[in-house]
């Protein structure tokens, strides 16, 4: 059960930001999708989810396209986590996650027992358990950030997309949000993520994804592809280099 693109091209706003992808992202893999600020990474994983149609060329889920799912069907193979949301919840935590549901569910009107274990499963894995009976609305930008994560996990889709599910989160709960990330890539789930720092990449990702916003793209296995001049080239800044005994560490000069 593999997600792909052939021959994608993406453009915005009369740029064109990805020509002519090809990619597949397999299950038991972790990518990293990074490139400069207006690269394309949102409008890439909104295309990669069905959220938006490509300009040219095709998205596919297991060899058949992605646009010939039913939205709730295809909810259930891939899930988005995006960048911002766009709309308020009167409701719980609890309430958010069990939105997740939705493509599992047996009724659009009421939930099972079983969907409130998965969505109470799902909170307790992100490590927002004691959240639950919280109003959503009231919730730190960090706590909402996890919230939406549980939600995603309570989706039980095969294939995860997170555009920058590190946003809004300290350095203790990023850590945690992608070792999660890892442990579920482990257990044969294709995870995406919009990252901002390449050495988050280096430490968690299988595969990264670099995109120039000038519709270049590389992708790869992350120890081919992060190189010192990949990432200057990529970002346009000088680098530092650090090396922990087989670990590379990459920062900006200042």
């Amino acid at each position: 059960m593999t997600l792909a693109c052939a021959a994608l091209d993406l453009t915005a706003q009369g740029r064109i930001l990805c020509r002519g992808l090809d990619l597949v992202v397999a299950p038991g893999e972790l990518w990293g999708v990074l490139g400069p600020n207006g690269s394309g990474k949102t409008t890439l994983m909104h295309t990669l989810a069905g959220v938006r149609e490509p300009d040219a060329g095709a998205v596919l889920w297991s060899g058949r396209p992605l646009a010939s799912y039913a939205s709730r069907a295809r909810a259930r193979h891939i899930g988005l986590l995006p960048q911002h949301e766009h709309a308020e919840l009167w409701g719980t935590a609890l309430d958010y996650v069990l939105l997740g549901r939705y493509p599992q569910a047996e009724s659009a009107f009421a939930w099972r027992d079983a969907d409130v274990r998965e969505a109470r499963a799902a909170l307790e894995e992100a490590g927002v358990a004691g959240l639950a009976s919280r109003e959503y609305g009231t919730l730190s930008g960090g706590e909402r950030q996890r919230v939406r994560i549980a939600q995603l996990l309570a989706q039980e889709a095969q294939c995860m997309l997170l555009d920058e599910p590190l946003l809004h989160l300290d350095l203790h709960y990023q850590g945690r949000v992608l070792a999660l990330m890892k442990r579920l890539a482990k257990q044969g789930r294709a995870v995406m993520m919009v990252l901002h720092d390449a050495l988050w990449a280096a430490r968690a990702c299988s595969h990264v994804l670099l995109l120039d916003g000038a519709g270049y793209a590389s992708s790869g296995p992350t120890s081919e592809l992060l190189t010192r001049g990949a990432l200057e080239r990529l970002y346009g800044c000088p680098l530092r280099e650090f090396v922990d005994g087989t670990a590379r560490y990459l920062v900006p000069e200042i």
